[in-house]
C-alpha cells in the first residue's frame, strides 16, 4: 500500500507539475501574442476594419510594426468581423478563420492552442511546434475584429517535456529524493519561464501609459531611418519636448491627472505628423518625434511649430479646462550630428534653449551648445576681452517722460566689438559668462564705465540717471554693494545718479539672498527697479515688502498693444498695481508712435525703444541735449551716428 500510495503520489505531482507548467506556458505565450496583436493594431482604424480593405501603405507600416518580434514570430492574420482577412503575413488574400474562436475573440477573449507544424511532405519534412493565438482587435476601446499570431513554440515544448522527464526519474527514485529533486526542478523550469517572461517584456515595444512606442523603439526606428538617410542621402529630424512646469501640475491635481495630461497629450502629438513619422514617450513628461525624410532643418523646424500648435487648445481635466505650454528642441542629421546618440544629445540642447529663453520651439545652435568648440573658442575670447579692457563697450539708450517728453535717464547696455565678429549683442555673451563665471568680471566692467561716464557727463553739466541690469549671480553677494559705494565715493557721485535692474525671474529665484542685498542698494540711496516684469511670479505681497521704486513691463506685452491683443488690459493692471503702490512704471520695447501713445493713456510713466533712439555709444550723446532734456522725439540731430 505505501508503494501504491507513493506512486499515485508521485503520478498526482508529475501530472499536476506537468498541467501548472503546460498553463503558465501558455499564459506567457498568449501575453506575447498580445503584445504582437496591441502593436499591429495600433497602426488600423476603425475605417480600415469596416471596409475590410487595408491599402499597400498601411500594410508595410504593419509588416514594419511587428519587425520586433521576428525572432519568435511565424506568422500573423489580421481578421475582420466577418471573417474577412485584413492582413496576412503570407501575403495570402483570402482564407478562413477558426469560427469558434473568432466569435470568442469578438467577445474579448483570448484562445491559445498549442499545434504540431508540418513543413515539406509527408516523408521527408520536419516538425516544429506552434502557439497559435486568437487575439481579441480594438480601436478606440471597440473590439473591431481578431488577430490570429503563430508564435515558435518548440522552445517552451523541449523546456515542458525535458521538466516532465526529469520529474518522473525524480519519483522512481524515492519519495525523499523525489521532493528534493523536484523543488529544484521547479525552481529551474520557473527560472526559465521567468527568463521566458522577460524577454518579452523586452519585446513589449509600446508605453504602458500612453501606448505610444517607448525609447527602446524610438532608438531601433532612429537606427533604421539613419541607415536609410545615408543610403538616400536625405535628412533625418529629431523632436524633442516636455511638458512646461508638469510637476507643478502633478503637485497641485494630483498625479492621476497628471497621467491623463499625458494620455491626451500622446493623442494629439499622434494626430498632428505626418504618415511615416513616430511619436515616442521617453519618459515622465518627455516626447519624441521622429522625422524620417525631412527636406531641411528649416522643414523640421516647421513640424516641430505645428506639434506645439497642439498645445494651444485647452486639455480637459475633469471640469478643468488646462492650459498647458511646453518646450521643443529641433536637430537634424547630418546637419547637426552625425549619429543617433549625438542627434538625440543635440535635440536635448536645443529643447534646454527653448526652455531657457522662453522660445517655445528652438533649433539646434552650436552657440547655445555649452561643449560645442564654437562656445568654447567664444570664451576664450571673451577672456581675452576682459584682459585686454578694450573691445567691450556701455551704450546707452534714453528714457522718455511720457507726460512731459524729457529724457529723465539712461540705461546702459554692453555691447562687444569683437576683432572679427563685429558688434555682438549681450544675448550671445552675457549667458556665456554667467554660466562660466566671468559674469562677475563683466559686472564690474560695467558698472565703472557707467559711474565713470556719469562723471563725465556731470563735469558737462548733464544729470540724468543710468540704469545698470545686475544677474541673479551678482545680487547673491553683497560685495557689489561694496563696489557700488567705492565707486560712487570715488567720483563723488550722488546715488540718487545711480539705478540698478534686476528680472524678475532673477528675484523669485533666491529671494532669500537676493533681498537683503537690495536693501542695502536701497539703504545706500542707489534706486532699484524690477525689469521684464510680468513673466514671473512676483505675488502681491512680494511687492509690498520688496525695497524697489519701479517696474519695467516686459516688451512682450508692450508689442503686442498696438496689434489689439489681450496685453492691453494685463499693461493697464500693471500700471495700476504699481501706482497703487507708489511705484513708478517704465514700458521698453517702443517701436512705433501708436504704442507710445497707448502707453501715455494708460498712465505709464517713461518708455524707451527704437521709436525714440536705439542704444548708442556715449560719444553718441551730446551732453548739451541730455542737460536740456531734449530727447522726447525721435532723436535725429540730437545723436551722432555712431562710428
Amino acid at each position: 500500500m505505501s508503494v501504491i500510495g507513493m506512486l499515485i503520489l508521485g503520478c498526482a505531482l508529475i501530472v499536476t507539475t506537468a498541467t501548472v507548467l503546460r498553463q503558465q506556458a501558455l499564459r506567457e505565450g498568449t501575453a506575447a501574442a498580445q503584445s504582437v496583436a496591441q502593436y499591429a493594431g495600433a497602426t488600423v482604424s476603425q475605417e480600415v476594419y469596416t471596409l475590410g480593405l487595408l491599402a499597400p501603405g498601411q500594410r508595410d507600416l504593419v509588416t514594419e510594426s511587428v519587425e520586433g518580434f521576428s525572432d519568435r514570430l511565424v506568422g500573423l492574420r489580421m481578421w475582420t468581423r466577418d471573417g474577412g482577412v485584413l492582413y496576412d503575413s503570407g501575403a495570402a488574400s483570402t482564407g478562413f478563420p477558426d469560427w469558434q474562436r473568432l466569435d470568442a475573440a469578438l467577445r474579448g477573449q483570448s484562445d491559445a492552442r498549442a499545434i504540431t507544424e508540418v513543413r515539406g511532405d509527408a516523408l521527408g519534412g520536419t516538425e516544429r511546434e506552434v502557439l497559435n493565438v486568437y487575439v481579441p482587435t480594438e480601436v478606440d476601446g471597440v473590439v473591431m475584429g481578431a488577430s490570429e499570431v503563430r508564435l515558435d513554440y518548440t522552445a517552451t515544448t523541449q523546456a515542458l517535456q525535458s521538466a516532465s522527464r526529469v520529474v518522473a526519474c525524480v519519483v522512481v527514485g524515492g519519495l525523499g529524493l523525489l521532493w528534493i529533486l523536484l523543488f529544484r526542478t521547479v525552481r529551474t523550469a520557473s527560472r526559465r519561464l521567468q527568463s521566458s517572461a522577460l524577454d518579452n517584456a523586452r519585446l513589449a515595444l509600446l508605453d504602458s501609459l500612453t501606448g505610444l512606442p517607448n525609447r527602446r523603439m524610438l532608438a531601433d526606428r532612429l537606427r533604421r531611418a539613419i541607415e536609410r538617410a545615408e543610403a538616400d542621402g536625405t535628412r533625418v529630424g529629431l523632436v524633442l519636448l516636455d511638458v512646461d512646469r508638469f510637476k507643478d501640475i502633478n503637485d497641485s491635481l494630483g498625479h492621476d491627472r497628471g497621467d491623463e495630461l499625458l494620455e491626451q497629450v500622446a493623442a494629439r502629438l499622434r494626430d498632428c505628423l505626418r504618415d511615416g513619422d513616430l511619436v515616442a514617450r521617453l519618459g515622465g513628461d518627455e516626447f519624441a518625434v521622429l522625422l524620417p525624410g525631412v527636406r531641411s532643418p528649416a522643414d523640421a523646424e516647421q513640424l516641430a511649430h505645428r506639434v506645439r500648435g497642439v498645445f494651444a487648445t485647452p486639455f480637459p481635466l475633469g471640469d478643468l479646462p488646462l492650459h498647458v505650454d511646453t518646450s521643443i528642441g529641433v536637430a537634424v542629421l547630418p546637419d547637426h550630428a552625425r549619429d543617433g546618440t549625438t542627434l538625440m544629445r543635440m535635440a536635448d540642447v536645443a529643447m534646454y534653449t527653448a526652455k531657457t529663453h522662453r522660445l517655445g520651439v528652438a533649433l539646434y545652435s552650436p552657440d547655445e551648445d555649452d561643449s560645442s568648440p564654437a562656445r568654447l573658442v567664444l570664451l576664450g575670447d571673451l577672456h581675452r576681452a576682459l584682459a585686454a579692457d578694450a573691445e567691450l563697450e556701455m551704450h546707452y539708450q534714453p528714457k522718455i517722460d511720457l507726460r512731459t517728453g524729457d529724457t529723465v535717464g539712461l540705461e546702459a547696455l554692453m555691447r562687444w566689438r569683437h576683432p572679427t565678429r563685429g558688434l555682438l549683442p549681450p544675448d550671445l555673451f552675457v549667458p556665456l559668462a554667467e554660466q562660466s563665471g566671468l559674469i562677475h568680471d563683466l559686472t564690474r566692467f560695467a558698472l565703472r564705465s557707467c559711474v565713470r561716464q556719469v562723471a563725465l557727463w556731470r563735469d558737462q553739466g548733464a544729470t540724468l540717471p543710468v540704469a545698470v541690469n545686475l544677474s541673479a549671480h551678482d545680487l547673491t553677494e553683497v560685495t557689489v554693494v561694496e563696489l557700488i559705494e567705492e565707486l560712487l565715493a570715488e567720483h563723488s557721485i550722488p546715488a540718487a545718479l545711480l539705478e540698478i535692474e534686476i528680472t524678475e525671474t532673477a528675484l523669485v529665484a533666491d529671494p532669500s539672498r537676493v533681498v537683503p542685498v537690495l536693501r542695502r542698494l536701497a539703504a545706500a540711496g542707489v534706486r532699484v527697479a524690477i525689469d521684464d516684469f510680468g513673466i514671473g511670479n512676483t505675488s502681491i505681497s512680494q511687492l509690498l515688502d520688496l525695497p524697489v521704486a519701479g517696474l519695467k513691463i516686459d516688451r512682450l506685452f508692450v508689442t503686442d498693444l498696438a496689434s489689439g491683443g489681450g496685453s492691453a488690459l494685463v499693461v493697464k493692471a500693471m500700471v495700476d498695481l504699481a501706482h497703487s503702490f507708489g511705484l513708478s512704471v517704465v514700458a521698453e520695447g517702443v517701436e512705433d508712435e501708436e504704442t507710445a501713445q497707448l502707453l501715455h493713456d494708460m498712465e505709464v510713466d517713461q518708455a524707451q525703444g527704437f521709436w525714440y533712439s536705439a542704444a548708442v555709444p556715449a560719444s553718441a550723446l551730446a551732453a548739451t541735449d541730455m542737460a536740456a532734456h531734449r530727447f522726447g522725439t525721435k532723436l535725429t540731430a540730437s545723436l551722432k551716428s555712431p562710428q
